[in-house]
C-alpha cells in the first residue's frame, strides 16, 4: 500500500511516522527546500512543543476554533501522550512557569533530529521541492500530479499548513471539500502615530487589553514594541478577535488596564492612600503598581502632572486623569504585524467535513486531513503543535488500521 503525505511540517511528520509499518509505503511531498521549518523557529528557536497537562475540557478552551472538533480528537492523542512520545524517544522536556512546554536542550533542532530519526527508522520516503499541482480522485487511490512527475497512492494525508489566502489551496479543486477563507491569526497591533511606541522594551506581567465595542479581552503580559503593543495577552485577543478584526479592516480601539489586579476604584484608593501616607514624595518619582518607571512618568504626563509635583498637591482632575490611564488606557490599532516567523491561520478544509475520530474525509475514502490546512488555530503557548501532533497522530493511526 502506498500513502502519499503532502506537507513536510509536524502534523506531515507526525502522520507519516504513524501510518508507516510493514506493506506500507510511505512518501512527504513537500513543496519547498525546508522540512520542518516552523519547528525549526519556534518558540525563538527553543520549540514550544506543546503546554502543561490539563483535562481535554480545559485544553479545547484554547483554540478559537476547533474546539468542539478537537476535543473528540484529543481522547485518542493528548498532552500527556506527547510527552511519552518525544521522552520515551530521548527527547527530555520541560515546563515553564506560564505552561510552555520546550526541550530541555531549549533547541529545536532536539525535536526536529527526533522526527526525522523516527521517519528514518520507519522508512518514510521524503521528497522536497515537489510541489502537488493536482490531487485526483481515482476509482481506487489518487493520483498526484507535480511537476517531477505523476505519483499514484492508495492513501493521501493532506498536512499542507495554513494558507494565507485560499488560493493555496488551488491543488484541492477537484475534490468536493469546501475551504474557509484564510485570514490571520496571532498578530500583535499597530498603533501609528501614539506616543507609546518611544517606550518600545517596556513590559507589564499582567496587564488586561480588551476591544472596544466588543466582549474580547485577554489578560496577561504586555510588551510594548517600536510598532505597538505585543506580548501574549495581544497575541491571545489577536486569536479569538481574528474574525471581528480582519472584519474591521484592523482598525480599532484597545483599551489596557495595566495592573489587571486592580479595578478602577482599587487604583483611586491606592493613590489617594499613598499621597496622605507620603505628601512630600514627588509623584514623578514613585512609580506604584508594579509599573517600569518609564510608563509611570508616560502616565503621569499624560494626565497633566507637572515633574516636581508632590503627591499631596495632586488635585481631583489630574489624579482621576492618571487612574483613567492607569485603568483604560486608550491606544488607536491600526493595522497589525505578524508574530515573528510563527504565521498561523484561522481558515481552512471546513471541520464539517472530516470526522474527528478518524481524520477522513467525509466525501472520499483513504483521503485524510491534519494540522493547519483544517479551520482549527490555537493561541500562543504549544497549542496549535499540540493540535499537529494530534490530528497528525489519529491520520496515520487510521490510515494502518485501516489495512491490518
Amino acid at each position: 500500500m502506498k500513502v502519499a503525505v503532502i506537507g513536510g511540517g509536524a502534523a506531515g511528520y507526525f502522520a507519516a511516522i504513524h501510518a508507516s509499518g510493514p506493506g506500507i509505503e510511505v512518501t512527504i511531498f513537500e513543496k519547498t527546500p525546508k522540512l520542518l521549518s516552523k519547528v525549526k523557529v519556534s518558540g525563538g528557536g527553543r520549540c514550544n512543543v506543546t503546554h502543561r497537562p490539563m483535562e481535554i475540557s480545559k485544553l479545547v478552551k484554547n483554540y478559537p476554533r476547533g474546539e468542539k472538533f478537537l476535543k473528540r480528537t484529543f481522547r485518542h492523542f493528548s498532552i500527556p501522550d506527547t510527552f511519552d512520545w518525544f521522552q520515551s524517544r530521548g527527547v527530555e522536556l520541560k515546563v515553564e512557569s506560564d505552561g510552555r512546554v520546550f526541550p530541555v536542550s531549549d533547541s529545536s533542532q532536539s525535536i526536529i533530529d527526533c522526527l526525522q530519526r523516527e521517519a528514518e527508522k520507519a522508512k518514510v520516503h521524503i521528497r522536497t521541492s515537489t510541489a502537488i499541482r493536482e490531487l485526483n480522485p481515482l476509482e481506487k487511490g489518487y493520483e498526484l500530479i507535480t511537476e517531477k512527475g505523476v505519483f499514484r497512492a492508495d492513501a493521501v494525508v493532506i498536512a499542507a499548513g495554513g494558507q494565507p489566502k485560499s488560493d493555496g489551496y488551488f491543488f484541492l479543486k477537484s475534490l468536493k471539500h469546501s475551504v474557509k477563507d484564510p485570514i490571520p491569526s496571532l498578530f500583535t497591533f499597530n498603533t501609528p502615530g501614539e506616543p507609546i511606541r518611544e517606550l518600545m522594551g517596556i513590559a507589564v506581567p499582567d496587564g488586561m487589553v480588551k476591544i472596544e465595542g466588543t466582549k474580547l479581552s485577554y489578560r496577561g503580559p504586555v510588551l510594548v514594541t517600536h510598532w505597538g503593543i505585543s506580548g501574549p495577552a495581544v497575541l491571545k485577543l489577536s486569536a479569538f478577535g481574528a474574525d471581528w478584526l480582519h472584519q474591521q479592516q484592523y482598525r480599532a480601539r484597545v483599551l489596557i488596564n495595566w495592573n489587571a489586579g486592580f479595578g478602577e476604584n482599587d487604583y483611586l484608593e491606592h493613590l489617594t492612600g499613598y499621597a496622605k501616607a507620603h505628601p512630600n514624595r514627588k509623584v514623578h518619582s514613585h512609580p506604584l503598581f508594579e509599573l517600569p518607571a518609564r510608563l509611570w512618568e508616560h502616565f503621569c504626563e499624560k494626565a497633566e502632572i507637572e515633574e516636581g509635583a508632590l503627591l499631596g498637591n495632586l488635585s481631583k482632575k489630574n489624579l482621576n486623569k492618571l487612574v483613567q490611564n492607569l485603568f483604560c488606557y486608550i491606544l488607536a490599532v491600526s493595522g497589525k504585524t505578524t508574530f515573528k516567523e510563527e504565521f498561523v491561520t484561522a481558515g481552512g478544509i471546513s471541520l464539517t467535513e472530516v470526522d474527528p475520530e478518524t481524520m477522513q474525509s467525509i466525501y472520499h475514502p483513504n483521503l485524510y486531513f491534519a494540522g493547519e490546512v483544517l479551520d482549527i488555530d490555537g493561541i500562543t503557548g504549544g497549542f496549535n503543535f499540540q493540535a499537529a501532533w494530534s490530528t497528525g497522530f489519529l491520520a496515520g493511526k487510521s490510515i494502518k488500521q485501516r489495512i491490518v
